[in-house]
């Protein structure tokens, strides 16, 4: 006998009391009291720290174009190599990607993120941003780590 399968459905039609705010999908909420409010990008501000959406790597890396970097990456299920080090001056940093360049001889890598485990600098990096859109200037450093 052939039995069909049973889906659980959300009832569509509950609605949350009037004045209720849900926040965002994904959002982790802190403990009631803890004083952190939820972010707008889902993310949650702690007074004392930098909102989580400015301290994305690739903002990191931005900062520091121009500098030499050692970018160690991992690639999961490759017979030749399962971890690589690449070394390089930062020309540019996307959301999903980085790109180094080699000076003596030119070669330029695009390197995926998602295979970034942690890059190393040889000197100080900058980790500067705007805070609080009205063009002032605050530093990261002041911010203890999340």
């Amino acid at each position: 006998m052939y039995r069909m399968p049973i889906y659980y459905q959300t009832n569509p039609t509950y609605t949350y009391p009037a004045g209720t705010m849900m926040p965002p999908a994904g959002t982790i909420m802190p403990p009631v009291g803890a004083g952190v409010t939820p972010t707008q990008g889902g993310g949650i501000d702690v007074p004392g720290m930098l909102p989580s959406e400015e301290s994305y790597i690739e903002n990191i890396l931005r900062l520091n174009r121009g500098k030499v970097a050692t970018v160690h990456a991992t690639f999961e299920n490759n017979r030749e190599w399962n971890a690589k080090i690449f070394k390089g001056l930062i020309e540019a940093a996307g959301r999903d990607h980085l790109i180094l360049s080699d000076p003596q001889t030119g070669k330029r890598i695009l390197l995926p993120m998602v295979y970034l485990d942690y890059v190393t600098f040889d000197e100080e990096i900058e980790y500067d941003y705007p805070l609080g859109g009205g063009g002032g200037s605050g530093s990261l450093a002041s911010y203890p780590p999340r």
